[in-house]
């Protein structure tokens, strides 16, 4: 009898038994969010909705990086906040470390806000120009422990400062004295200060140069590792995404289009607004761009958020759509090889990037 098949002693660990199942630390199930317009005048009023977020779901792990994708309006901003308890959702639940953040009172979510924090778009906007950084960075310490000493909160400010590449002699200098690269560096030492365990990134490098994006999304990548951190990184570059994200969620007028592991995702996209997407990336050389023929992939305007159009949301600018797509909305659904996608002809298409 060979080594492998030896019976195991009485009490003996089970070494060759299946791994724990890993758990989640965030759980967004059915999510959605809606928002009533009225229009007309004072004697004739029409109340018109807008789904800005419709039945999302998706889980995240500890140490993990979701990127969320999509063009503008498909309601990844959205989400973000309806994750953080900034607006209410219709329906769904956020479900964190097993807890339902949206039946939460409010103080109930504003002590929750400590494991979870955010960091904004604008760097220059999200930060008050009357204080100093060192203030900045040092406001959510006071808020959550008005009791700690003064020098505890200036050591917890520099500290967090060096961490995040700024120099602790920056610390009385006001925003408008830094560059917006320094002031996203501010923005993500404040968020955090109250050793958070999952930061959501909206678009945090959109207002940057393309050089300094580069150093915010490496300098996310270290922190991560660093502290463990759970990552949401939410952006509209996909070029962006790839090289920070572990599974990537790609949305489309507030529904999930795709949900998969980074490379399979960009080796094969499953979805054709994700291939569009994919391929309507700028490449810098100009003969490779007319080579691989990557212009005019995504054409034509998203529909009205008010009045979307039936069945599959993309059919209207998709080049595959058949007569289904016009008429049932495919659900997100996982494929033989565990990725998900909400596409009639998913199993159909042939959309290796390669082949572009």
């Amino acid at each position: 009898m060979n080594a492998a098949a030896k019976p195991q002693a009485k009490g003996q660990a089970k070494t060759e038994a299946a791994a724990p199942e890993r758990k989640p630390v965030l759980r967004v199930q059915d999510l959605s969010v809606h928002f009533s317009d009225h229009v007309g005048h004072l004697f004739s009023r029409t109340t018109r909705t807008l789904k800005a977020v419709e039945g999302i779901s998706f889980e995240l792990y500890g140490g993990e990086t979701l990127g969320i994708v999509g063009e503008s309006g498909s309601g990844k901003s959205t989400l973000a906040r309806a994750i953080l308890g900034l607006v209410k959702p219709r329906r769904g639940r956020v479900l964190w470390m097993g807890e339902d953040l949206v039946q939460l009172e409010e103080e109930e979510m504003r002590a929750r806000r400590k494991d979870i924090q955010v960091v904004f778009q604008d760097p220059v906007a999200s930060l008050n120009p009357r204080m100093t950084a060192g203030d900045i960075i040092a406001e959510p310490l006071r808020t959550f422990y008005p009791h700690m000493a003064n020098l505890q909160v200036q050591e917890r400010t520099r500290g967090m400062m060096k961490m995040v590449g700024l120099l602790p002699n920056q610390i009385n200098r006001y925003p408008h004295e830094f560059s917006g690269g320094q002031c996203q560096r501010i923005s993500i030492a404040r968020s955090l200060v109250l050793n958070p365990k999952l930061i959501i990134c909206d678009e945090p490098v959109s207002a940057l140069d393309v050089s300094i994006q580069a150093q915010i999304v490496n300098l996310l990548r270290s922190l991560q590792k660093k502290l463990g951190l759970s990552l949401i990184f939410i952006a509209h570059d996909l070029s962006v995404v790839r090289h920070i994200s572990d599974r990537i969620l790609v949305m489309y007028m507030g529904r999930a289009m795709e949900l998969a592991q980074r490379d399979d995702l960009y080796r094969k996209p499953l979805h054709p607004y994700t291939n569009a997407l994919i391929k309507s990336v700028p490449i810098p050389d100009p003969d490779l761009a007319h080579a691989a023929r990557r212009e005019n992939w995504l054409t034509g305007d998203m529909p009205s958020p008010f009045n979307p159009p039936p069945g599959c949301v993309f059919h209207t600018r998709c080049p595959y759509a058949v007569n289904r797509c016009h008429a049932d909305i495919p659900a997100l659904r996982r494929l033989e090889h565990g990725d998900w996608a909400a596409c009639h002809r998913a199993e159909g298409l042939d959309l290796s990037v390669g082949d572009g």
